[in-house]
């Protein structure tokens, strides 16, 4: 079989990346390999993002430089770009083909000459975590966010398929594995929908199920709706040895009447609700979180709730996005529009709530026995970076042969940016 070269590029959330990863397998599988610096590939492939406009600029932008740098290319576009704008993505330089849904995988490999089709991943190119995806699609309408015109359908993986790639990447060296998904807790709803008399599988029946894996490894959840959290889901993690007790449900605003015009599904209260109800149950668990800053119509008592409220959860660590309105959305259209420069003040106060709240939760593991996944080499040399099962940054005495490795530690001492450890 002849070698033939290919060039993938993505960009965007966890879920590209592993959508990425299984395309490149594939490709390898059936005699592809990638292509080297400098070199020319016969076949580009994009995973695009549509999260923002940005995310568009920056798919056009890359799908154009690979066509400058890779003379008579024949380039695939997928992902939620090509989605949302299919005939705007065809028009750009070698674009030959444009996937609008997963689906048509199948059809493009046949036109490929691509038989060897794995189920799932083996490894995970350039990380020392791997990303699995365990379904695809999101039912919520709400009003700033793209994703679910792009991605309106769900799909859940059977779980017999997803042990069996977890326990690959395991055998493989793996020692992180983070469960990802458009919307990972809808994983198994659309098994149940509008019927009666099956019995449901859901996320918390996943995770229990991969916890009998065997061996040295953790599993990371890359996020959870609070709406989803329920006693069940609650009761699993507690029970779960190898699930980290670090959880990101998306507050968005601390104000119900923002999270009103957002359309979520939940008031403050609850939200914080569910938060000490895990934290009655688990070992001092770390909470992360996105906020969206200047939603159309958030005032300055709004943007005050949301200060209390962070404060009140007690979030490790905020994703904070100052709004941006996606063309497309309701939100787009709201009256209320925040201007820039408010948007960027209090995107500077809650930053630095965000370091303070960090320190703090960093300071509380001082003296606690830890496990770290090490990552890189730090700046200082003996030293080495990594995260902890609660995703606390931290810093230990080590060399680059560590990379990989879990580590046992104690919490010594408490940074602005990470905790100090050691043996």
């Amino acid at each position: 079989m002849s070698v033939r070269t290919c060039r993938l590029v993505t960009l965007g959330c966890k879920v590209n990346q592993y959508e990425t990863q299984l395309l490149k397998e594939t490709l390898q599988q059936n005699g592809w390999r990638e292509a080297g610096a400098g070199e020319a590939a016969e076949l580009c492939v994009v995973n695009t993002c549509t999260v923002t406009a940005e995310g568009d600029a920056k798919s056009r932008k890359t799908i154009r430089a690979l066509a400058r740098q890779n003379a008579g290319t024949r380039t695939v576009v997928m992902g939620c770009y090509a989605t949302r704008d299919p005939v705007a993505v065809s028009r750009l330089p070698n674009v030959c083909e444009v996937v609008t849904d997963k689906r048509e995988l199948p059809d493009l490999f046949d036109r490929l000459g691509v038989t060897a089709r794995p189920t799932g991943i083996s490894q995970f190119d350039g990380r020392h975590r791997a990303f699995v995806k365990v379904q695809d699609g999101c039912l919520l309408r709400c009003t700033y966010c793209i994703i679910p015109q792009v991605r309106p359908i769900l799909r859940s993986r059977p779980a017999g398929e997803i042990v069996e790639e977890v326990r690959r990447l395991i055998d493989n060296g793996y020692r992180e594995i983070v469960i990802s998904g458009i919307h990972v807790g809808h994983y198994g709803v659309e098994a149940t929908r509008g019927r009666s008399g099956l019995p449901p599988f859901r996320l918390w029946h996943l995770f229990r199920r991969l916890d009998r894996i065997p061996g040295e490894w953790r599993m990371r959840l890359s996020s959870i709706e609070a709406a989803e959290v329920n006693d069940e889901f609650i009761s699993a993690a507690a029970d779960c040895e190898h699930l980290c007790p670090q959880f990101h449900p998306a507050l968005q605003s601390g104000s119900d009447r923002v999270l009103r015009r957002m359309r979520r599904r939940y008031s403050v209260e609850r939200f914080l609700e569910k938060i000490e109800r895990m934290r009655e149950r688990l070992d001092r668990p770390a909470f992360t979180t996105d906020v969206i800053v200047g939603f159309p119509g958030e005032t300055d008592e709004d943007f005050e709730q949301t200060l209390a409220a962070c404060r009140r959860a007690g979030f490790m660590k905020m994703h904070i996005f100052p709004f941006s309105a996606r063309k497309g959305t309701p939100a787009a259209k709201f009256d209320g529009q925040v201007p820039a420069e408010v948007r960027k003040e209090r995107c500077r106060r809650l930053a630095d709530l965000e370091r303070r709240l960090a320190m703090e939760y960093y300071a509380s593991l001082i003296g606690r026995d830890l496990e770290v996944l090490v990552e890189r080499p730090a700046d200082e040399a003996g030293r080495v970076r990594g995260t902890d099962r609660r995703y606390v940054p931290v810093e230990l005495p080590g060399d680059e042969h560590d990379a990989g490795r879990l580590v046992g530690v104690r919490g010594r001492e408490a940074f602005r940016d990470h905790l100090w450890a050691e043996p």
